[in-house]
């Protein structure tokens, strides 16, 4: 079976997200860690489920932090793949046709669902605008090299891995045997960090799907608290260092800051125009999404920076980790002029 030439090829969890607003108080009552990503257990989900249980959220969307990524990259026009794992339930079936309507690929059909629950995502945001992400895995933490699909791999521009499968087993399996598809015929390798826990607890595997040297990426992804965490550096120069090594492009995003830019052994600062932050729910996803449509229909480093933070700007500040398709229209109008 012949496919078209994907521009991105990502790999990650399939989740569905429910967001909720919180304030302080509630998610410390939650015990829930703010501004990070824990992962629950099903008993663990209902008991946080009974917190929140007289608001109505009615923010369910499909989520997961490299299906974001690839959804950006269709709704600015470019073609994206997504491998990942949904059960056969009605999240996962809501799942499966979120990412076709949003014109994403995917190794997903309506025929070969095994049983069990769908990954989800309780999304607790405070009034600050941060988000904390209590995740259930469900059947996501069984996606496997199954998942794949080599001959699309071979004929992508990116193939993009989410941080998040470094604690999963047979998800970093998978994101790897994914890895060494792509460098065998020549694709761009891309990576996000993803989240502290995951440099916390998961930093062998991290570094597995990093590589370093002939064998590093060409673009990574995190923001400034993952740069500090992953360099044990406070300081724009210690950062630098430690980060350069990593990949031939690096993005570190800054939040209303803009983001750091490391090419060529350069550190260039990027600034975007501050909005009134209201959920940083997927901002980094909108970034990655953005910035990899941009270098691959062939703009500058520079350029796609500005594209990421215009769409980034714009995802925090309203509810949700996505755009619609006519919000990213206006973001890439406003980009153009």
């Amino acid at each position: 079976m012949s496919h078209p030439i994907y521009a991105v090829y990502a790999i990650g969890n399939a989740l569905v997200d429910s967001e909720y607003e919180v304030n302080d108080a509630q998610l410390q009552a939650m015990g829930v860690s703010k501004g990070h990503m824990t992962l629950i257990d099903a008993d663990r989900r209902a008991e946080l489920l009974s917190h929140v249980a007289q608001q109505q959220h009615g923010r369910r969307s499909g989520g997961g932090s490299a299906a974001n990524t690839a959804v950006a990259v269709a709704q600015l026009g470019g073609s994206a793949f997504y491998s990942c794992r949904v059960a056969d339930d009605e999240l996962g079936m809501f799942y499966r046709n979120d990412l076709t309507a949003n014109g994403v690929a995917t190794n997903l059909s309506p025929t070969n669902a095994p049983s069990g629950q769908t990954g989800s995502c309780m999304v607790l945001v405070t009034p600050d605008a941060e988000r904390s992400m209590c995740t259930f895995l469900g059947s996501t933490a069984q996606l496997d090299t199954s998942a794949l699909r080599p001959d699309a791999i071979a004929k992508a521009k990116v193939y993009y891995m989410e941080g998040y499968l470094a604690a999963s087993p047979s998800g970093l399996q998978a994101a790897l045997l994914g890895r060494s598809i792509a460098q065998e015929n020549g694709v761009a390798l891309a990576a996000t960090l993803s989240d502290m826990s995951m440099i916390q607890f998961c930093r062998t595997n991290l570094e597995a799907m990093v590589g370093s040297g002939d064998d590093g990426l060409d673009y990574l992804f995190c923001n400034e608290e993952e740069a500090k965490g992953w360099s044990g550096a406070e300081d724009e120069a210690g950062i630098f260092q430690a980060l350069r090594k990593l990949s031939k492009v690096v993005c570190i995003t800054r939040g209303a800051k803009g983001c750091w830019l490391i090419q060529d052994n350069e550190m260039t600062s990027i600034d975007t125009t501050p909005v009134k932050p209201v959920d940083t729910n997927g901002a980094g996803d909108m970034f990655a999404g953005a910035f990899l449509y941009a270098v691959t229909q062939g703009e500058t480093l520079e350029r796609a920076a500005r594209l990421a933070n215009l769409a980034a700007a714009q995802v925090v500040s309203q509810y949700g980790c996505r755009l619609t398709p006519d919000q990213m229209k206006e973001v890439y109008r406003r980009f153009s002029a």
